[in-house]
């Protein structure tokens, strides 16, 4: 399993394939409709099995099209992109749950959407809402839900799936102290299983800690990416 960036750029016109969250930064900058706008440029990267890569940055920095771009949700605009592996994505946590239907429902049809059978399903149903700690609340409908509970639901449906690459943006921002750890807890064990993990936060503490190298960019440039405390600085250091 490998990711492989080689000269990747990213540009946006007219705002387009922008979410909201992403659209923000620009506004306030007064950027305009139809204006050109690197998202990223001249990315260059390796990332092999066993690694785990805090990603760093400003909001609107690139991070999120960075895992846009690893996941498939977008193309480069220019470059070369190699993925090998499975990819869970962590991106939008919930993002293909009905608010319809139930937490039981909903577990089944992320799962076929990420692939699994039926019994597949089966076997780790148990096991996902154990997780995610829902067992009380499981047939009702998911538009019923906290936030807490969405995401509960959303990382663990994504992380009792197979994969190999996981990609997190975010994740730990909402939910209490006890399952962010839970969450760490079960992301460790895929380390030791030599998965590669993407691991865009803002907490220079859990990256420091949880990640084996970092990747720092700012205003769509690469401007570091190696040891992981080197990374931090330099990301405290920006101007």
């Amino acid at each position: 399993m490998k990711i492989i960036f080689e000269n990747v750029s990213k540009h946006f016109f007219k705002q387009e394939d922008r979410t909201l969250k992403e659209l923000i930064p620009s506004l306030i900058k007064g950027s305009k409709a139809g204006e050109f706008i690197d998202a990223l440029k001249n990315i260059n990267l390796a990332i092999n099995k066993g690694d785990t890569v805090g990603v760093l940055g400003r909001n609107g920095a690139g991070k999120s099209t960075l895992l846009k771009i690893i996941a498939g949700v977008t193309n480069p605009t220019e470059g070369n992109v190699v993925i090998e592996g499975k990819i869970a994505p962590l991106i939008e946590l919930g993002a293909g749950f009905h608010p319809q239907l139930t937490g039981r429902e909903n577990i089944y049809l992320n799962g076929s959407i990420f692939g699994l059978s039926k019994k597949e399903i089966d076997s780790v149903f148990d096991e996902i809402v154990r997780f995610a700690e829902l067992q009380k609340f499981i047939d009702t409908p998911v538009k019923h839900y906290s936030s807490g509970m969405y995401m509960r639901l959303g990382f663990s449906v994504a992380v009792h799936v197979p994969f190999d690459i996981l990609l997190t943006d975010e994740i730990l921002a909402v939910g209490d102290i006890e399952f962010q750890e839970k969450c760490i807890k079960k992301m460790e064990s895929f380390k030791k299983e030599g998965k590669i993990i993407i691991f865009v936060s803002h907490s220079f503490e859990v990256v420091e800690k949880f990640c084996t190298k970092g990747l720092l960019i700012d205003k769509g440039n690469q401007i570091y990416y190696g040891d992981v405390k080197e990374a931090i600085e330099k990301y405290k250091n920006l101007k």
